[in-house]
């Protein structure tokens, strides 16, 4: 599931138009000195990252929990169960935001919409056997009931930014196979 070169040009659209829209305060924080590309970012966004995934119940009251994301072709994709608080929160009000942080070297930023992959109620995502085969090589195949226990997202950002001080440290990082890079770590 490497990104096409269509899927990078989309995110460095969405990267540039997202940071040229944002305050001026938060442009002083995340300026062209310290983000990276979205071929950079793809290149450390790789196996499970966590993400701090903020939802709406009913009545307006936000409510952030952790998912297991997996950046796949420039989105961010995640799975809960059919029964969690969360996929009601998103059945009803798909509207999400998420940080992916990694203390003060990477700081992923992505507001947008979610769109259900693998529905109960309704047709798969057209690439949803390909996701699928994907989760079930990472988590392994007999982890769950995967049409009836589990419901996987797919996050469609409106907005994304990324703030990432010193690229040179995340790829060392990567490379000596640090945590820094991978969930997994």
């Amino acid at each position: 599931m490497r990104e096409t070169p269509d899927d990078l040009r989309r995110l460095q659209a969405l990267l540039d138009a997202s940071l040229a829209r944002s305050t001026a305060h938060l442009r002083s924080i995340i300026s062209s000195e310290r983000t990276i590309t979205a071929e950079q970012l793809t290149s450390v966004l790789t196996g499970m990252c966590t993400l701090a995934l903020s939802t709406v119940t009913a009545k307006g009251e936000p409510r952030i929990s952790a998912v297991d994301g997996h950046f796949l072709r420039g989105k961010w994709h995640f799975g809960t169960a059919r029964g969690a608080a969360k996929a009601r929160h998103l059945a009803a009000r798909p509207a999400v935001s998420a940080a992916h942080l990694r203390g003060e070297d990477l700081g992923v930023f992505t507001h947008g919409t979610v769109e259900a992959l693998n529905p109960l109620d309704g047709r798969p995502a057209a690439d949803w056997p390909e996701l699928l085969a994907y989760f079930q090589e990472f988590y392994g195949a007999d982890t769950f009931d995967w049409e009836q226990e589990v419901v996987y997202y797919r996050v469609h950002p409106s907005w994304m930014t990324v703030f990432a001080p010193d690229f040179d440290k995340l790829r060392e990082a990567g490379a000596a196979g640090l945590p820094l890079l991978d969930g997994r770590g």
